[in-house]
Parts: structure tokens; sequence; C-alpha cells
């Protein structure tokens, strides 16, 4: 059974949930809307359902409410940042204007980040790019849920990546997607539905093939783009890796099996390789190429000419970026449906901090 709730009102409560941990008034605001935009695109996963995670990450000092975020080196076009243990919500908008401002200058910037957390969806802060006539690059390193192709030990997360292209009348291409076949958040919500994982999706600690939502906790793991190497699984290993080398070993983060648990109840891996989680992003002026008209009239044609491609039969083809900002215009008016153990544990979050959910 789904509640409704207003995405004002999901707002308003993340917000107070951001200040009762210590963040300004502006960092509250922004890490609410980076939360919620999750929800209204239908990522359901990434959204409020995440928050109770960040307070218990906040609880256990592996968050820093109010940090000290930082451009520690840099080139005309290129930056590294320390997100100093502050929210990815905030950090990586930070690292992101960080790319824009540099590729206005200098016509493409390219940011790596170090000692951040979860940064919610990746979609968001690509989409930064595109009211300055750019294309936006996100991507992120996470938790080691994930075996590469015939291993069984958990070596890479999920490690998403994120590209929004402007158009001139058509809305922007927006394609945002995990490196793996499945992101974990889909298995939690297969979880609190009770439902069985699409065959491709997870396997036990043996590397054997599983439909158990919950294998993960039982040692098994998330599987690369693919599933397996019939399916070309090799490639979301490749996919996951690059993610993983781009974020955390050219920032100096944490990568591979050391990339800190977003559960608080994890420990952190022994003998850190370097600080937090890591994120890459860039920004390219579409004028460094063309003129940015004459590139987003073909953008639209490009599009348009997609969107017209003869579909199978009962189906539709899509353009990246398609449902989720369906999505995103229907629930700003009907509201973002909570699943019951969703509401449970955002009402665990206002009775802890004394507030009204």
């Amino acid at each position: 059974m789904d509640h409704i709730y207003s995405y004002e009102h999901l707002t308003r409560f993340t917000n107070e949930v951001f200040l009762h941990m210590g963040c300004s008034e502006e960092h509250a605001q922004l890490a609410s809307e980076v939360l919620l935009s999750a929800d209204l695109r239908g990522i359901d996963s990434h959204g409020v359902a995440r928050l109770s995670g960040y307070v218990r990450l906040w609880e256990a000092g592996r968050i820093n409410a109010t940090p000290n975020i930082r451009i520690v080196h840099e080139t005309p076009s290129t930056a590294t940042v320390d997100g100093d243990g502050g929210l990815g919500l905030v950090v990586a908008p930070f690292a992101m204007k960080v790319a824009i401002e540099k590729a206005t200058n200098v016509g493409s910037g390219w940011v790596s980040v170090k000692h951040s957390n979860h940064f919610g969806i990746a979609g968001y802060h690509a989409m930064m790019a595109l009211q300055n006539d750019m294309i936006g690059m996100a991507m992120t390193n996470a938790s080691p849920l994930v075996a590469p192709t015939f291993a069984t030990e958990r070596m890479l997360g999920t490690n998403p990546i994120a590209v929004a292209i402007p158009a001139k009348s058509q809305p922007p291409f927006v394609a945002d997607f995990a490196t793996t076949t499945a992101a974990n958040g889909k298995l939690e919500i297969l979880q609190r539905k009770n439902q069985e994982a699409p065959t491709g999706w997870v396997q036990t600690k043996e590397g054997d093939t599983s439909t158990n939502p919950n294998i993960l906790k039982d040692g098994g793991a998330l599987l690369p783009l693919g599933g397996d190497r019939e399916h070309g699984s090799h490639k979301g290993y490749c996919l996951g890796a690059i993610v993983d080398i781009f974020s955390a070993v050219l920032s100096g983060a944490n990568y591979g099996p050391w990339a800190p648990p977003f559960v608080s109840f994890l420990p952190l891996p022994p003998n850190p390789v370097g600080e937090g989680l890591g994120h890459f992003f860039g920004a390219m002026r579409v004028d460094g190429f063309r003129p940015a008209d004459e590139f987003k009239e073909h953008m639209d044609n490009w599009i348009n000419r997609f969107r017209s491609t003869k579909p199978i039969e009962g189906h539709q083809v899509l353009i990246p970026g398609d449902p989720e900002r369906e999505m995103d215009a229907e629930r700003r008016v009907s509201g973002i449906p909570l699943l019951t153990p969703v509401v449970n544990d955002l009402q665990g979050v206002a009775d802890k901090f004394k507030i009204n959910f």
C-alpha cells in the first residue's frame, strides 16, 4: 500500500532533518532538493528512502554536517575537490559548479572528488550543465557490492554514469544508469514488496545464479551490466571499473573493495587507500565544438528521428530521460508515493529529532 505525500511536504521534512543534523540552511535546502529529485524522477531507491541511512552515517561520525569543501589541486580545465567528509548531496553540486566555471573559461571542465559520501542520483548533477548550453557528466563509486565477471568477491559499487545533453525545443537527452544489471536500491524495493529478483541481477557467495533479493546479506553479490559473460557482463565490469578509477584513483578517494559502505552498521574496510568516496564530473561547452544553436537544432532532429523509429508492436521507442521527465511532471502534481516501510523509517527519523512527519 502506497502513502502519497506532496513534494513540498517531503522537502520541508527532509530540510528539517538536515538542519537537525547540523547542516547550514543553504546546505540543508540543497541536500533536500538533490535527494527529492530522485523521488520526483521515479528513482525511489535514491530519494527519501535513503534519508535514515544518511542520519545513521552522521550518528556514526561518518558524515560531517559542516564541511569545508575546497579545491586542493587545479589547472585551468581540471580540479580535485576535497569534500571534507560532507554529504555527497552537497559536495557534488559544489564540484559540478567548479566544472561548469572551468568550462565557461576554457571550453571544458573536469573535476574529481575525494572524501565525500553518497551523492544521490547522478542525473541531478549532470543536468546542472544544461542551462549553460553545456553537456554534463557525473559518476561516482560506491559501496563494494558487485562481483567482477568470473569473481565471487565484491569489488565494485553500482558505479552510475549520467550524461545530460541540451536540445533546442525538445527536452534534453538525459542518460542516468548504474553499471550493474540493477541498482542495489531496486533490490531494496523488491525486499519491501517481498518479490523475487529477475535472473541475472545477483549471484550467491559461491557465484551461482540467484533470484533472492536478500542474497547480499548472505555474502552474495550484484552482477555487472549484462549479468553473465554470454550477455556481455565483461562490458558492464569495464564500465564500473572506469567509473571507479575516474572517481577514486584519480582523486585520492577509496577505490574498489576499500570504498566505504553506505550502511552505518558495516565497519569501514581496514587499511584505507584514500579518503571517503569519490566522484567525477565533466562539463563541456557545446560552442567549443560548433555554434550552440546549430548543435541544439541537430539534437532536436536526432531526438525526433529516434522518436519516430519503427517500434516493436505494443512498444514505444523512448529517448533517455523520457520516463523520468514524465514522472517528474506527474509527481509534482499528484504527489510522491512511499511504501509503508519507508514511511515507518521516516517516522523513526522524525521521532529521533522530535519533529513532525
